[in-house]
């Protein structure tokens, strides 16, 4: 009886530090690099392509330099993401990602609103087939999630007008 309560004790040791080892200790090497990731060059090349499409919004239709950008704090995609995950659970699908859409905030008078940016929730609708093995593959699209909140109010380009990087 005494050799079994320090083997408990060791193994219960054992198992709470791998635990946390494993999902707390994630360093640049063990983090999964995410599909899509560019470099700095190739962002500025693809804000330079953009320059044209942004110069003909800003001369004919916005008559101001018009918004590049839109910035959110890590904190608000954080809590959108788990708020978004949340209600696509309570309405049957599962979330799998967020489309990026751009949109204009509403005409104020004679002025004519700012470009935005804004996020919404993307899934799959859940049905139950019985079956024990997860036979859903994905294949990198999915359909937005009716109904689902987005995200909007990011703080606009200082200036609005600014090219990457700011």
């Amino acid at each position: 009886m005494r050799k079994l309560i320090p083997l408990i004790l060791g193994v219960a040791i054992g198992i709470t530090i791998s635990y946390f080892f494993i999902n707390n200790f994630k360093t640049e090497e063990t983090m999964a690099t995410p599909k899509g990731l560019i470099t700095p060059a190739e962002a500025k090349a693809l804000d330079k392509a953009f320059n044209s499409r942004h110069q003909l919004i800003s001369d004919s239709i916005v008559k101001r330099p018009d918004n590049r950008s839109s910035w959110y704090s890590l904190e608000d995609m954080r809590a959108y993401l788990d708020l978004a995950e949340a209600e696509a659970r309570a309405a049957g699908y599962t979330m799998n990602g967020v489309r990026l859409y751009l949109g204009a905030h509403p005409d104020n008078g004679s002025t004519v609103g700012y470009t935005t940016m804004f996020l919404v929730p993307t899934g799959e609708k859940n049905t139950s087939e019985g079956n024990m093995v997860n036979m859903n593959i994905q294949l990198g699209k999915s359909n937005d999630i009716p109904g689902a909140n987005g995200l909007n109010d990011g703080e606009d380009g200082d200036p609005p007008s600014a090219n990457y990087p700011q």
